[in-house]
């Protein structure tokens, strides 16, 4: 069969590969459609704090299964479904407490273990999910939503609060439509235009601020929250700038969300933490309740990922779609590949 491989940073192959064996509790999948995350192009662009070469990307995607043992989750061949791609070690203190996604030795599919984007795979079965009809194209989208509702999860957001999300990419507008669920008034933040526009048209952000410069930016935070700072900010970058927007922008009292990644180590003021007493939550992958509850939204037709899929490549062509994403970030929101 053939993988999707990043060799080393900047270089993408189609490489042979042996099938995977299936093992006791495995299932046999065939993958159909796969996302490449902000994650994969940090791989590619080398600046992903977790990832090792050559490496095969993917923990966005769906597939059909062709071989399963009998099951208690009603999983046969021939369905359609998407999967869980953080593996943990079940053993560890945050295992321990059932806080598996941020597991002490975690393995994501495409970072720290091999990823998705092969003709097949094989996955343990209690990994996988049924897509419940949702189509194909549109339940690899289901993980990232998954990422950002579950960083929004962990600010406790109230109806009638403001929210400030940076970042207008995937993760972004997801964690905005998130907020804008659990009733929040939500502003997103970022320096595409084109981006900012599209979240309001297609994502139900109430407002956008385009940071230009500092100074922009502090008196957008004023005059849209008549002073008083956001109740919630949510980090969706990976920036050190972005962190401390966050921190800068959050009311006191206030709630920030980090889930965006990068290697930065940022200097600033810390007492600034302690001066509003800002809770600052950390949030890492998501859990099987965050996959259930939304393949169940998107079934039902409360949520439409549709607008998230901008450019559908042949998983052939893949050297070309991370050049392409990579040179035009700024416009392309989610390319996908066919298998």
């Amino acid at each position: 069969m053939k993988s999707i491989c990043i060799e080393e940073i900047g270089k993408v192959t189609i490489r042979e590969q042996e099938m995977p064996v299936r093992k006791e509790g495995e299932a046999l999948l065939k993958l159909l459609y796969g996302g490449i995350c902000g994650s994969d192009l940090s791989s590619y662009k080398g600046k992903s704090p977790y990832v090792s070469y050559p490496r095969v990307p993917g923990h966005e995607f769906s597939a059909q299964i062709v071989e399963i043992d009998n099951n208690d989750l009603g999983l046969e061949p021939g369905m359609i479904v998407t999967c869980n791609p953080y593996f943990n070690c079940g053993q560890c203190y945050s295992c321990q407490r059932g806080m598996v996604n941020c597991c002490m030795t975690n393995e994501t599919m495409g970072v720290q273990r091999e990823g998705a984007f092969s003709e097949y795979i094989t996955m343990p079965v209690e990994r996988i999910y049924d897509g419940k009809g949702i189509p194909a194209d549109v339940l690899a989208m289901i993980e990232p939503f998954c990422i950002s509702y579950h960083g929004m999860k962990k600010a406790h957001i109230q109806p009638g609060e403001r929210v400030l999300v940076i970042g207008a990419g995937t993760i972004g507008v997801l964690a905005a439509l998130s907020a804008k669920r659990m009733g929040a008034e939500v502003t997103i933040c970022d320096v595409s235009q084109s981006k900012l526009d599209y979240a309001k048209e297609h994502f139900g952000a109430d407002h956008t601020l385009l940071n230009t410069d500092p100074e922009t930016f502090d008196a957008e935070v004023e005059r849209l929250t008549e002073g008083r700072g956001f109740d919630v900010t949510a980090e969706a970058v990976g920036l050190g700038s972005t962190f401390l927007n966050c921190v800068d922008a959050a009311a006191f009292g206030g709630r920030m969300v980090q889930i965006g990644v990068g290697k930065q180590t940022p200097e600033f003021d810390f007492t600034k933490i302690q001066k509003k007493e800002l809770q600052i939550f950390g949030s890492r992958n998501a859990l099987k309740e965050d996959f259930l509850q939304l393949i169940d939204w998107v079934n039902g037709g409360e949520v439409d990922l549709k607008p998230l899929l901008t450019k559908e490549y042949h998983y052939l062509d893949a050297e070309k779609a991370f050049r392409d994403l990579d040179e035009n970030n700024a416009s392309i929101l989610k390319i996908v590949f066919q298998f």
